[in-house]
């Protein structure tokens, strides 16, 4: 079943990168209490999520946080060390949250996965965008089509709350 608005986020453990390595995160340490912008992409450094989908998060970043959210997060199923990689690469720096889901395992949660064998990548993400507030999904867009960032940038969820 596909999570939609007025759902609850299901109970996840992510894992961030940190410098002692990585630690676990619950989608309750991260949405509990919050209003939360949360974003996936199919795979960090891949075309459209390294040029277009994280770059629209990051320049609007000032713009998300000064309608009261207090987080801005992105999550992939990619390991925390490549999630790491590319928030250095990104220069996000503290503006946006990696939060890596190495097995799939939230996207799962929230029928949102994606399976791209057929492309040699496996287990993936679906591409999209959502406000979540105090775990509560306020806010889902979903893309059709992977290689797009169309209805899921920073530009789009502006407009939506």
């Amino acid at each position: 079943m596909t999570i939609k608005v007025g759902d609850q986020l299901p109970s996840a453990t992510f894992r961030v990168a940190t410098a002692d390595g990585p630690v676990p995160k619950t989608t309750e340490d991260i949405f509990t209490g919050k209003k939360v912008v949360l974003f996936a992409v199919p795979g960090a450094f891949t075309p459209t999520c390294h040029k277009n989908h994280l770059p629209s998060f990051i320049a609007r970043a000032d713009e998300i946080l000064a309608k009261g959210v207090s987080t801005i997060a992105v999550t992939a199923v990619n390991d925390p060390f490549v999630m790491e990689a590319w928030q250095k690469a990104s220069n996000a720096g503290d503006k946006i949250l990696f939060l890596s889901d190495g097995n799939g395992e939230f996207a799962k949660a929230i029928g949102l996965d994606l399976d791209a064998s057929g492309a040699g990548l496996g287990l993936r993400s679906k591409r999209y965008s959502m406000l979540i507030e105090d775990g509560e999904v306020k806010v889902l867009n979903v893309e059709d089509v992977p290689s797009k960032a169309d209805k899921t940038n920073a530009d789009v969820l502006l407009t939506q709350f």
